[in-house]
């Protein structure tokens, strides 16, 4: 059967009349005069219309967060974020653990060690493979043996001229000694109370290597000095530098207080140390 195609024309154009009768009266509301074409036509526009309205909504809107690949898409950049952080963060306390021990090598007298830097796990290193030169070499020497003259004489210049005795220790704060420094009894520092909210003072200038607070010996600061030199602040009520902050000798680090379980009132444990020893403050500072 041929498809007869001005018979299906005429049959979509064909004009149908659609009255609406009220049902009390029975009187024509109004009448619409339509055909096949235009009810095509008019869905047809109305079901664009409404696709684009609803593709408007879920770009522009947070409804967009309701369709499951954007969803996934979120969850799986989440999932690897976290997965750097976590690498970032392990990689941090590796570098805590280490420097604290290096902080208690130091407290007993022990080697510091060196330790290199920690790889990034997050990344793949390729294997990296260098060829020196000729010209290299010789330059590489002449730098090495510059540089040993020069710490050669640096470091004669420091052991020759100074001593303990030549350095000037600020006192850390003015009060009365209450217990001095005391190896046979392990009380290896010299207590002074002072005012209360008095500052105590860096002995030395240096660098702050721990700030921190303990149980049984409260907020404790402690600087390394030049030449080997340690000194520690204990118990005091708070603290005004953090660890790698740079003091000069005579600036206020702390508050002197009654923190920490080994304390009997408000006063300032002070330890002194060299090279590992403990050593008696009141042999170098005037309290």
């Amino acid at each position: 059967m041929a498809f007869d195609k001005e018979k299906f024309i005429k049959k979509i154009k064909t004009k149908y009349q659609l009255t609406v009768y009220s049902k009390e009266t029975l009187e024509a509301t109004f009448t619409f005069n339509l055909s096949k074409l235009n009810i095509f036509t008019y869905v047809g526009v109305f079901s664009i219309v409404v696709s684009i309205m609803v593709g408007l909504l879920f770009i522009f809107t947070p409804f967009n967060h309701l369709l499951p690949v954007r969803r996934n898409s979120q969850l799986s950049r989440q999932l690897f974020q976290n997965a750097i952080k976590l690498d970032s963060l392990k990689k941090e306390i590796k570098i805590r653990d280490k420097y604290f021990n290096n902080i208690q090598n130091v407290m007993l007298g022990r080697q510091v060690n060196n330790y290199e830097s920690i790889r990034d796990t997050s990344f793949r290193h390729e294997k990296l493979e260098f060829s020196r030169s000729k010209h290299d070499s010789i330059l590489r020497k002449q730098i090495d043996r510059e540089e040993k003259q020069s710490l050669s004489v640096l470091n004669n210049t420091k052991q020759t001229n100074v001593t303990l005795k030549n350095l000037h220790f600020f006192l850390p704060v003015k009060g009365i000694v209450t217990n001095g420094f005391d190896v046979e009894n392990g009380h290896l520092a010299t207590d002074i109370v002072a005012q209360p909210n008095e500052p105590i003072l860096a002995t030395l200038e240096g660098t702050v290597t721990l700030a921190t607070w303990s149980l049984t010996e409260g907020y404790i600061l402690i600087i390394q000095h030049n030449y080997n030199i340690v000194s520690m602040y204990k118990h005091n009520s708070s603290l005004l530098k953090k660890p790698g902050d740079h003091v000069a000798a005579g600036e206020p680090v702390a508050i002197i207080g009654n923190t920490g379980e080994l304390t009997t009132g408000p006063h300032l444990h002070f330890e002194l140390w060299y090279n590992g020893t403990a050593l008696n403050p009141e042999d170098y500072i005037a309290f």
